[in-house]
């Protein structure tokens, strides 16, 4: 077979992997349910709303719903470079990420040349280096703070709750949270306090606490804190409702985690056995192993296979990861 056959089977491998995703991602990522449960929302009329809202049950559920769709609209919005590198934690400057991304990929790319000598392999790395890995520290940075940030929310909510009900002020209440609640929690209220005292409302605070963190759980407390601003209401009864909504939210998460935990050992076994077995084969064996590195046919197989193994190691995070 001859580079040219080679090159050809790859290529029609590449569009069968791109047919199947497009044909089963909307299966795998759950969008057909979340289409199918919306239809079934919008179907009742305005009696049925009226229904809902004077059944406790069903009225947290129209807020657990609400929370949702903000939470899919939140995560349809573009955000920048600057905005995941607050959302992280960090205080790095935006040329500051780029110069540490530029450099760690020259890095990347030296030493995988002196290693390998191969300057298209040394590419590539410096392509990982530069884009990929700083791209998945941040990801990991902004995930784990805005993990703590939900776990510690609902208890700031419970003080709102209680300081409303003795009579304070709901700027007290933020300046109680900013002071004495767990990080991150702390540091974002008080930079609502700050915005107030810039001239901005509680309001106008609240919806850039939203931007800045952007989870379901903050934009519903927004909204919420928007409404009673504009309208007034009954602010604990509705913070209540979205407090027991977050708590009831954070122990299906718990409990989906502990159910899908052997299936996600499952999926790492089988993710990780092909590079353990041909670790192995290559340790007890290295001449037949070494032909994959050093013929063209061998590096496109590995390409390929590498290929194959990424959409495979996709599908199953798909269909181990659960949304809540």
């Amino acid at each position: 077979m001859d580079i040219n056959q080679i090159i050809g089977v790859l290529l029609l491998m590449a569009s069968v992997g791109g047919i199947l995703y497009v044909v089963l991602y909307p299966y795998l990522s759950g969008d057909i349910k979340a289409l199918r449960r919306t239809a079934a929302l919008t179907a009742g009329g305005p009696r049925e709303v009226g229904a809902r809202s004077a059944d406790p049950i069903k009225r947290r559920k129209a807020i657990a719903d609400s929370l949702k769709e903000v939470e899919n609209q939140s995560q349809k919005k573009r955000q920048t470079l600057e905005q995941r590198i607050a959302q992280a934690g960090l205080t790095t400057p935006r040329p500051m990420f780029l110069g540490f991304a530029i450099g760690l990929g020259a890095l990347c790319a030296g030493g995988f040349y002196l290693f390998n000598g191969d300057p298209l392999l040394s590419l590539g790395a410096g392509i990982v280096g530069a884009f990929g890995i700083p791209s998945w520290l941040l990801s990991f940075l902004r995930a784990r703070r805005l993990a703590r940030f939900i776990e510690a929310f609902p208890g700031a909510i419970d003080i709102i709750i209680r300081g409303v009900k003795a009579g304070l002020p709901v700027a007290d209440c933020f300046r109680v949270i900013a002071s004495e609640a767990q990080e991150p929690v702390r540091s974002e209220f008080r930079r609502i306090i700050e915005s107030t005292t810039l001239g901005l409302s509680i309001g106008e605070g609240c919806e850039r606490f939203a931007e800045r963190v952007p989870t379901s759980e903050a934009s519903f407390f927004s909204i919420v804190i928007n409404i009673q601003q504009k309208s007034g209401g009954n602010l604990s009864e509705a913070l209540g409702n979205l407090s027991n909504v977050l708590r009831d939210r954070k122990r299906m998460k718990a409990k989906i985690k502990a159910m899908s935990s052997e299936a996600k050992s499952s999926a790492g076994i089988i993710g990780s056995l092909p590079f353990l077995v041909g670790g192995a084969v290559y340790f007890t064996t290295p001449a037949y192993m070494t032909v994959l590195f050093t013929t063209n046919a061998g590096k496109i197989v590995i390409a390929g296979s590498l290929l194959w193994m990424a959409i495979g190691v996709f599908i199953m995070r798909k269909m181990i990861s659960f949304d809540v």
